[in-house]
């Protein structure tokens, strides 16, 4: 078991990447406490896994309120006193508006819950693992981190900023054997599609940002997120910091 005996937080493990990255550290040894707003949900992955090496702890959290972002970490050091792996992966889509259409409530919740709760999460984190020689920061991040047209204007600039803070992370605590990576997504089977933005697209945006989506030739699984997760929380990345692992089956490489 690669996580035995680890303690990780992953966020947005309701359903789709969270709950696969949430379920393979529980069945390689780790003990999980899985957020999310979904308890029903939840207590379905608690069953699921039971039977597992590790446990898995339903856990009800808002990433978007800073009290509860950082509450889930005492949480963790609560019922398992301490914490060795934070997964920030709860996210949502923009519309596909370009900046020019672009609307107020939808920039502040996609910010606040892609970009802000990583970044309070990471700070109490690594304050707890200065404390306890280490720990390892995986920040689930996309495609659309990295290039300018897999979304709208909001869902690409959180992105882009979530690696950013990703390597800046990675950089200023390499010395004090806190590791942070990004995992980038391409196009993934997950229920993001159906987020709250995603009822009423802009069609002009989404037009021109889907024009490469003939060149997938399959979407990816989530467990195939999990398996990359698993290894950059193991000791098997040890020498792996500060960077955005595109997994994506090749689509960028065209």
């Amino acid at each position: 078991m690669k996580l035995e005996n680890k303690v990780a937080i992953v966020t947005g493990a309701s359903a789709g990447m969270g709950k696969a990255i949430a379920a393979m550290y529980a069945k390689e040894g780790a003990k999980v406490l899985a957020v999310a707003r979904r308890l029903e949900r939840l207590n379905e992955l608690a069953k699921e896994t039971a039977g597992y090496p590790g446990e898995l702890i339903p856990f009800v959290g808002d990433m978007m309120d800073k009290a509860q972002v950082e509450g889930m970490v005492d949480e963790a050091v609560k019922r398992f006193g301490r914490l060795d792996i934070l997964v920030n992966n709860a996210g949502i889509m923009d519309d596909f508006s370009p900046i020019g259409d672009f609307d107020d409530k939808m920039f502040e919740k996609v910010m606040k819950l892609n970009l802000e709760a990583p970044a309070y999460s990471m700070r109490k984190a690594v304050k707890l693992f200065e404390k306890q020689g280490g720990g390892v920061i995986i920040n689930v991040a996309s495609v659309g981190g990295l290039f300018g047209c897999r979304a709208g204007a909001i869902y690409t600039a959180s992105k882009h900023g979530l690696i950013g803070l990703t390597k800046n992370t990675a950089y200023m605590y390499g010395s004090k054997n806190i590791r942070c990576n990004a995992i980038c997504p391409g196009a993934i089977t997950t229920e993001i599609g159906t987020g709250e933005f995603m009822q009423h697209t802009n069609k002009n945006g989404m037009d021109i940002a889907m024009k490469g989506t003939n060149l997938i030739y399959r979407p990816g699984e989530a467990d195939e997120i999990a398996k990359v997760a698993v290894f950059l929380a193991s000791e098997d990345s040890s020498y792996i910091n500060g960077q955005a692992i595109v997994v994506d089956g090749g689509w960028t490489c065209y």
